[in-house]
């Protein structure tokens, strides 16, 4: 009963802590999605990996998933402070592990590569944040405090303090500082494209200049 306790109130705290939107105590138990399946999580799991009981656990997510739209298999393991914002779509497979203080949005996939057993979903360290439509796939580590991109697919390990984006992921920020909880800002992101293409113009911008130096000296001669 003291463990339950436990949870409703850390689930309570992440989300006041990480949404601009929750505006009561009353509000998160009854309307957020993303509390429920944590909850419900936190029971098939314990049923599942403590107690040892088949099918029941399975049954649990199942319902969980009708109802929340969240599906996390009662295997995964899942830290303290995990909060899921709107939660549509998500899915947890059955050896993630995720940290402390992590952050999941709408339609992320922590998810295998093919049909390998043993260990085969991306183990998550504390305080990532996971940006909507993200896909992390394969038994890889994102490193403690790095943010991934919407809409990213990462298939590579991803060191901490790392701001990853695009298709495949890439490491685009490795600055050593700390990713300080969720942000609903997803515009600010960096653009490793558009960043190459200004790269490229101030090249050919340098070249011209030297060019029509050149040019200058070879008249006045």
């Amino acid at each position: 009963m003291i463990k339950i306790i436990e949870y409703i109130k850390d689930g309570i705290t992440a989300a006041k802590d990480r949404d601009p939107a929750a505006t009561s105590t009353l509000e998160i138990i009854l309307c957020y999605p993303g509390f429920h399946a944590i909850l419900t999580h936190r029971l098939a799991h314990y049923l599942h990996a403590v107690l040892r009981i088949p099918l029941l656990p399975r049954l649990i997510s199942q319902v969980s998933r009708f109802f929340t739209g969240i599906e996390v298999h009662p295997g995964a393991q899942i830290g303290k402070g995990f909060f899921i914002d709107h939660g549509m779509g998500v899915v947890i497979g059955e050896t993630s592990e995720i940290g402390d203080n992590c952050t999941l949005f709408q339609g992320v996939t922590l998810g295998g590569t093919g049909k390998e057993r043993g260990k085969r979903h991306p183990t998550l360290r504390n305080n990532v944040v996971v940006g909507a439509g993200a896909q992390i796939l394969g038994s890889i580590t994102i490193g403690e405090n790095s943010y991934i991109g919407a809409g990213s697919v990462v298939t590579q390990e991803v060191p901490p303090n790392c701001t990853v984006v695009g298709v495949p992921g890439r490491i685009v920020r490795f600055e050593g500082r700390r990713v300080r909880g969720a942000t609903l800002d997803h515009t600010n992101l960096p653009d490793p494209i558009l960043e190459r293409l200004q790269q490229l113009q101030e090249e050919i911008e340098r070249a011209e200049r030297k060019l029509r130096l050149q040019t200058t000296e070879t008249d006045e001669k």
